[in-house]
């Protein structure tokens, strides 16, 4: 993946996620996701490297490290910035996705993961990754 992004000029309100079943294939077998958050000056910050899994209709991704880690403090204060994963490359808005898919997300990750440590899988489905879940909403 490049680490080229480009500034984010219109955004849609929360619940308005436009995937198509196309992106929504092509990202959810995306073994990576490449994340920016929108910075206060409407600029993208740098891009991190996540996991990302697909339930149902819906992309999630969880920061490892909770919600101390740098890039998910940036998204918390705009909801906002880009992603690019499985050759989809779209604006999106960061929600909250609570705690209520615990379950059904460690299972995604556990499936699609499959194939590394365990060790390494727990820090994804771990308290203080499960605390940091986002789904994204594209635009």
């Amino acid at each position: 993946m490049g680490r080229t992004f480009r500034v984010i000029t219109s955004w849609k309100e929360p619940g308005m996620s436009t995937w198509t079943a196309d992106e929504l294939t092509r990202i959810g077998a995306a073994e990576e996701l490449e994340v920016a958050f929108l910075r206060d000056d409407a600029t993208l910050g740098k891009p991190r490297t996540v996991w990302v899994v697909r339930e149902g209709d819906d992309l999630y991704v969880r920061s490892v490290y909770g919600r101390d880690s740098a890039w998910f403090r940036g998204v918390m204060r705009s909801h906002a910035g880009h992603i690019r994963a499985g050759g989809v490359s779209k604006n999106v808005t960061f929600v909250e996705a609570g705690r209520a898919l615990d379950a059904e997300l460690d299972a995604a990750y556990r499936r699609k993961y499959l194939r590394f440590a365990d060790s390494i899988v727990d820090t994804v489905t771990s308290e203080t990754a499960q605390d940091a879940t986002l789904r994204l909403e594209a635009h």
